[in-house]
């Protein structure tokens, strides 16, 4: 998936983080006793400061995707995931699954209200739904025949077929009020979550209160102000002591900031390499090239994937700071564990090359098969410096194989226009195991940013069918296991090798010492938001 741009740091920001950093050196001078003052104080104080990067830019309505990757802050869910990814109710009191699958009737609490203090009722629930299939959006409601209003308290939908997946859409979307939603809604959300809106300033920040009609878990903090700051800027932030959480890249995470530790948590935000699965010669109905005849052959892909080593890059360009990919669900539990390879092999891979016919022909030290140079081009976003890293990386691994990569920096306009002929360096990770289909089923080739490479294979799409139409989450498990690796074939390396992945990065975050921000769950794509999941459990530390 692509990553959002991250905004600009405004004036305003800048002003900000000046007159609250102070203008004198002096204040590193202070006595000890104003300083264990100042510790017991910030202790005391109910309101919370957190740098991020990645603002949303369509707002904050959940019928357009706002929440998926992380708390959606100002709404609740029907059903949501604790700390160790089970499934347990939030909106919901109880539900009920028909025979068949296709009938999910939810039971409501019935004291729950949205922040302006109106009751939130099944009628809620339909409208939120009915408004997201309309707008067709991220939010894919396809698989939804209707959904009916029993009584205020019990709402029923009906599929149009089974689909295991269902109970992932009642976790990740957010209801809406129906009589408090309009067309500006992204930008002055009203919800029942654990906190309300208050000010957003685009940009700049954005500034939450507790919810007092909120009927769970109080949140610790009664205030959070979110600032919108890129990477150089946050850290500065630290520094200067104007936030009390901030993200940071692995770059900066050997700099100790005094009085705030490193939070380093585990993630499936995932970084690969999506290879043209099929040979050149068609196109989509843009016109955009399809395919490409050096990265369709199974070895070139095959040898990538042993000779590239995982544990370098995560040194080099992660400072440590990340775990080896060789899915895009690892450590998930629908991830099949035996799709773990060896890598770095460059004896095997070129075995693997030389038995496939590729040889250097004429001693410039590129592989050729059949006059075809083993060379291809890699695009990756140009304002990624992580992505770039990666790239060069392995780009440098691979030359002493005999496989030349030509490393392309460029925009998502661009990459978009390249993706599904050229090997392209992107990023997934969600809680949901239908991803999985998303990045590998055929039905999915070419669409948005889905299987980019178009690959296909038949056995992988039963399995997928298989675990949408398993009678639970847990017994389609199998299924998604099955789909990466069945001991003969499926979508990981040890199969077709379609993407080869590389990475899973760790989120960093400098928080202050007392600050305690709870479990973390195993972080989804995108650096911030992820982490605000379990945000009503944070508090200071005594």
């Amino acid at each position: 998936m692509r990553n959002k741009k991250l905004s600009i740091i405004g004036i305003f920001t800048l002003f900000m983080i000046i007159v609250l950093a102070g203008c004198g050196s002096g204040e590193s001078n202070q006595a000890s006793s104003e300083k264990e003052a100042d510790n017991k104080a910030e202790e005391e104080k109910e309101e919370l400061v957190l740098a991020f990067g990645l603002e949303p830019d369509d707002g904050f309505d959940p019928t357009a995707g706002w929440g998926r990757y992380g708390s959606p802050l100002f709404q609740s869910t029907i059903l949501k995931r604790d700390d160790d990814l089970n499934v347990v109710n939030d909106l919901a009191k109880d539900y009920e699954v028909s025979e068949d699958g296709k009938e999910w009737t939810i039971t409501l609490r019935d004291d729950v209200k949205f922040s302006d203090g109106e009751p939130l009722t099944a009628s809620d629930i339909k409208f939120t739904y009915d408004t997201a299939a309309e707008a067709g959006s991220v939010v894919d409601l396809q698989v939804i025949d209707k959904v009916n209003v029993i009584d205020e308290t019990n709402v029923e939908f009906i599929l149009k077929e089974k689909q295991s997946t269902f109970i992932n859409t009642l976790v990740a979307t957010g209801i809406v009020p129906e009589h408090a939603y309009d067309k500006d809604y992204a930008t002055n959300p009203v919800g029942s979550g654990p906190f309300k809106f208050v000010q957003w300033d685009k940009g700049q920040q954005l500034i939450v209160e507790a919810n007092p009609e909120y009927y769970d878990t109080k949140p610790y903090f009664k205030k959070l102000t979110f600032l919108f700051l890129n990477e150089d800027a946050a850290f500065a932030a630290a520094q200067a002591g104007t936030v009390d959480i901030t993200y940071i890249p692995a770059a900066f995470s050997n700099q100790e900031v005094p009085g705030m530790k490193l939070e380093t948590v585990q993630t499936v935000d995932n970084r690969g390499i999506s290879f043209p699965y099929v040979k050149s010669g068609e196109t989509t109905e843009d016109g955009i090239l399809i395919g490409n005849d050096v990265t369709s052959d199974l070895a070139i892909r095959k040898a990538i994937d042993i000779a590239v080593d995982r544990e370098a890059l995560i040194d080099s360009v992660l400072e440590g700071h990340g775990t080896p990919a060789y899915t895009s669900v690892d450590g998930l539990p629908w991830w099949n564990s035996e799709t773990v390879i060896e890598d770095n092999d460059l004896e095997g891979a070129s075995k693997i090359l030389e038995e496939a016919g590729w040889e250097d022909k004429n001693g410039d030290g590129i592989l050729e098969k059949d006059s075809l140079k083993a060379e291809f081009e890699l695009y990756y976003s140009a304002d990624d410096t992580i992505r770039q890293s990666l790239a060069i990386s392995v780009a440098d691994m691979l030359k002493p194989l005999g496989i030349n990569i030509k490393v392309k920096g460029a925009s998502w306009d661009i990459i978009e226009q390249k993706m599904h002929s050229e090997a392209t360096l992107l990023g997934w990770g969600s809680h949901n195991p239908g991803e999985l289909s998303d990045i590998y089923g055929s039905e999915n080739a070419g669409l948005d940013f889905y299987n980019t490479g178009f690959y296909k294979n038949k056995t992988v799409d039963k399995y997928f069918d298989q675990a949408f139409k398993a009678e639970s989450e847990e017994e389609a498990l199998e299924y998604w296991k099955k789909a990466q690796w069945d001991g003969e074939t499926g979508l990981s390396g040890k199969g077709d090798a379609p993407w080869i992945w590389l990475v899973n990065i760790d989120h960093l975050y400098l928080a202050k010492d007392n600050l305690d921000i709870g479990k973390q769950r195993i972080h989804v794509h995108g650096h911030g938001w992820p982490a605000t999941d379990n945000i009503v459990d944070w508090k200071w530390s005594k």
